[in-house]
């Protein structure tokens, strides 16, 4: 799945924030590609989580199983992204303010998305889609810049070679790329859903939980 385009007042709507939060990354840390990779993933780490609480009660007030799949993979979903902000405050060794930026802008964000979560499912898992798509177009100018050399290609820290069991070889680009691997993973999951809350798609499409290079 590429690129969507916003077709319902709830896709555009979603589109805008993304700009927003893209607008405030270009602004903040422009080509600081590590800083800003710590600060969006804080972010990114937050929508799986809320996902996961609301479905888990959601499956108990129901007294229903059928949403045990949809819970997984949200979970996973958020402990992938935690685990991409632990590895990048390896990379980026981040300033104490930059640390204090990560916790202002979670509990916000945090707050702001639950409360949209009770209003609007869809709405926030077309933004997690979209905002996917803004952090693939990030990594991969990541990478060109690595490429170019205007970024060294330094190894890899061990716990991204832990992570996704990359060679001990592996350097800065590997993890880039396991990255933007995962992200893609992220987009298509969360642009699924919202067909499958659109009743285009049949649920089980989704219930295809992507094995994520940490699993062993």
């Amino acid at each position: 799945m590429n690129r969507h385009t916003p077709v319902t007042f709830s896709d555009k709507f979603a589109k805008k924030v993304t700009r927003l939060l893209r607008w405030c990354a270009d602004t903040f840390f422009a080509k600081r590609y590590g800083h800003r990779a710590i600060v969006l993933e804080t972010v990114a780490a937050v929508p799986g989580m809320v996902s996961g609480v609301f479905m888990h009660f959601k499956s108990l007030r129901s007294m229903q199983m059928g949403y045990g799949s949809k819970l997984r993979e949200m979970l996973a979903e958020a402990e992938n992204e935690r685990m991409h902000l632990m590895t990048f405050i390896n990379i980026a060794k981040p300033s104490t303010f930059e640390r204090f930026l990560v916790i202002f802008v979670q509990g916000i964000f945090f707050n702001l998305y639950f409360i949209m979560y009770l209003i609007s499912p869809r709405t926030c898992h077309r933004i997690v889609g979209y905002f996917e798509e803004q952090a693939i177009i990030s990594y991969t100018e990541y990478l060109d810049e690595i490429d170019c050399g205007n970024i060294e290609n330094t190894p890899a820290p061990k716990i991204a070679i832990d992570y996704w069991n990359l060679s001990k070889f592996a350097k800065l680009r590997d993890v880039i790329i396991a990255v933007r691997d995962d992200e893609m993973g992220h987009r298509d999951v969360n642009h699924e859903f919202v067909s499958i809350l659109d009743n285009e798609v049949p649920n089980k499409n989704l219930i295809r939980t992507k094995e994520l290079k940490s699993k062993k």
